[in-house]
């Protein structure tokens, strides 16, 4: 593997969220006067080793013109999908025209915009040299139960689980294939690692912020908005 290889970002964004219960979707929704896309582009635009992003948008989205971001010359576009990976593999066809198959791609959710400079510099730093690639992740810090029909089946070894976060990164050629490879079999997959798991390979996992929080419900956008503001004051 090249030591030359580029790091890219992609940020699979044609999600609609409903979980937000909103008319517009939760990536276009204000924090601090910004919609959360416009800080999710900006904390991974601030990354110096990320030649450039590709946003995964849905096909008849009419917010991105608005975003600030959306003019910057780092920053591409493609159509995305109807799941996560879908879009993520729509990303990585697009980008694999000017991109190695080698180099690596940081995958990263549209709705964690409080990813900071820090923590992805962590990770490229503990995964580029890795066979696999590697994850930001959270050790657990609560007591897990297995749950079926609302029914505690068995309570897991928190030492022995992770909460994983992004971005993710993997060699674009890989991860091209991992997903691909599901997708043809049918296979769900909810993040990259997993993917990759599925063939075999054993992601790395590197300790991320608690911060790093995805906005997944309306109260999640207030403790975003104070979370953002704590780190300004780092």
């Amino acid at each position: 593997m090249s030591e030359a290889s580029r790091f890219w970002g992609i940020v699979p964004a044609a999600g609609v969220g409903r979980r937000m219960g909103a008319d517009t979707p939760k990536q276009y929704l204000k924090v601090r006067g910004k919609p959360v896309l416009q800080h999710t582009v900006e904390r991974l635009l601030a990354v110096p080793r990320l030649q450039g992003l590709v946003v995964a948008l849905g096909s008849e989205d009419p917010f991105w013109a608005e975003l600030d971001c959306a003019s910057d010359p780092r920053v591409r576009t493609c159509d995305g999908g109807r799941e996560r990976a879908d879009s993520v593999l729509a990303a990585l066809t697009f980008l694999s025209r000017e991109a190695a198959p080698d180099d690596w791609v940081l995958v990263h959710d549209a709705a964690r915009l409080c990813i900071t400079v820090s923590d992805v510099d962590r990770l490229i730093d503990a995964v580029r040299h890795h066979p696999t690639g590697g994850i930001l992740a959270l050790p657990s810090s609560d007591t897990l139960k297995s749950v079926q029909d609302r029914t505690i089946t068995e309570t897991l070894d928190r030492n022995r689980v992770w909460r994983a976060l992004t971005p993710q990164m993997f060699r674009l050629g890989a991860l091209r294939e991992a997903l691909d490879a599901a997708a043809r079999q049918g296979l769900t997959v909810t993040d990259e690692a997993s993917a990759l798991e599925l063939q075999g390979s054993f992601p790395l996992v590197v300790e991320g912020r608690p911060d790093n929080i995805k906005i997944t419900r309306p109260e999640d956008l207030p403790l975003a908005a104070f979370y953002l503001e704590a780190q300004c004051c780092e």
